[in-house]
């Protein structure tokens, strides 16, 4: 139950061609807590409830769970979520022998596109394509949590 992951920011679209998985994600957040956070997700036709911890000094790892629960039980508890409901659209790209998820988002953080890569250790290599740009991993900006209380429309 630990995830450890690197994000990074993205230089381009290309990243898209390659996808192959697109899914339509709203979240929100019952707790933002920085010590923990609690999400509530509607992702394609499921629902999920998340809990996370507190990352370690390096930002690459923290306690996560996870469990999905039906739709209709997340749509109510979204509503039931702090201000600031995350919209994006996740792609899924393969490379090499990990799974990238780039998330694009829309509504009050339009503009920003991200990248995830989990890992199995913080020291794995990993191969990096050419759309993979600014390492963000640690920055609680980036933090989706974070993007629901101050939205990246209000970062410029």
């Amino acid at each position: 139950m630990r995830e450890i992951e690197r994000k990074f920011l993205i230089t381009s679209e290309a990243f898209k061609k390659e996808a192959y998985k697109r899914t339509r994600i709203a979240q929100g957040f019952l707790n933002t807590h920085p010590e923990r956070t609690v999400r509530i997700r509607l992702k394609g036709d499921n629902g999920y409830i998340t809990i996370k911890g507190k990352s370690n000094k390096s930002g690459l790892s923290r306690f996560e769970w996870e469990k999905q629960i039906s739709l209709n039980e997340a749509k109510e508890l979204l509503l039931l979520c702090e201000r600031g409901i995350i919209e994006k659209t996740r792609y899924e790209v393969l490379v090499g022998d990990h799974i990238f998820e780039i998330d694009e988002f829309m509504g009050e953080n339009k503009g920003l596109i991200m990248a995830e890569v989990e890992l199995n250790s913080e020291g794995e290599v990993f191969t990096k394509p050419e759309w993979l740009g600014q390492e963000v991993t640690g920055d609680i900006r980036y933090y989706n949590s974070q993007l629901s209380l101050n939205p990246f429309k209000n970062w410029k």
